[in-house]
């Protein structure tokens, strides 16, 4: 099992990789985002890298097997892999774009060991053509078994370090009304961060019917303050990665968040903003 330890050593390991991560991240900010709302999965309201790599590792998975029953059926399963692996990239590179730190770094080994895995299993298809079947074999088997390594990297990625998670998924605020900052600061557009139970808030009022807005006040995405971010109209952009979310209903309208901000019935009382969790 990946423990902390050993993911920072991993991590440390990746560090000599360090100066190719900036311009990398960089080229993969660069596409456009209407593509990369497509990788991110906004489309499908879940990320969708954890999706696609299935394919590639359930392929795997049955050529495995079938190499051991003798079957050649093994070299299309194999191939099946192979053509399901480059969507499962792309994807990968494209979450990773965001990453810092020692999740950056570790998300560079768990892309090195895909793409060597990768490699192996294209040299291994080539050489089962080739007539060396058991060439082939040893080659997808030690691939198979850095693709199950890489994959709980992928693991601890998601629940160890809580990358591509729901950054509001545990909020539990209050079901009655509480006053949480007076109607006057709203005026002018601004957005206002307020807390509500130890939970972070953004308050405005719509440009489009006045209404009282309030959402989750913190990205879900990667835990940004929207507080501090840029307002478009009755959208508000993440300052730390773009994503933008609609400010009265949460819907998410740009990645790379795929779920939406939790939303907050309001209501004005004696010139007080008071908010309660939404119902639905």
């Amino acid at each position: 099992m990946v423990n902390l330890r050993l993911a920072k050593q991993l991590a440390e390991l990746a560090e000599p990789l360090e100066p190719l991560a900036d311009p990398l991240q960089d080229a993969v900010n660069a596409v456009p985002q209407p593509v990369r709302d497509v990788l991110d999965g906004v489309w499908l309201g879940n990320p969708l890298h954890p999706a696609l790599t299935d394919v590639p590792l359930g392929a795997w998975s049955a050529a495995f097997v079938l190499d051991l029953v003798g079957s050649e059926a093994a070299d299309g399963a194999l191939a099946v892999g192979i053509l399901g692996a480059v969507p499962a990239a792309l994807t990968g590179l494209n979450d990773w774009s965001h990453l810092k730190d020692d999740e950056r770094r570790l998300g560079m080994v768990h892309a090195a060991i895909n793409t060597a895995g990768l490699t192996l299993n294209v040299l291994s298809l080539a050489a089962r053509k080739g007539g060396l079947r058991g060439l082939g074999k040893v080659l997808s088997t030690v691939a198979y078994g850095g693709a199950l390594f890489s994959a709980h990297l992928g693991g601890h990625l998601s629940f160890g370090l809580g990358v591509r998670v729901n950054r509001t998924a545990f909020e539990s605020p209050r079901d009655r009304f509480a006053p949480v900052c007076d109607e006057s600061e709203l005026e002018d557009g601004k957005l206002v961060g307020v807390e509500l139970e130890g939970e972070d808030v953004l308050v405005a009022r719509s440009e489009e019917n006045g209404e009282v807005c309030a959402i989750a006040a913190t990205c879900s995405h990667l835990g940004g303050p929207l507080a501090d971010g840029e307002r478009e109209g009755d959208v508000v952009v993440c300052p730390w990665h773009g994503s933008r979310f609609d400010l009265c209903s949460g819907e998410v309208l740009g990645g790379p968040a795929v779920y939406p901000q939790p939303r907050y019935e309001t209501r004005v009382r004696s010139g007080k903003v008071e908010i309660r969790a939404a119902k639905d």
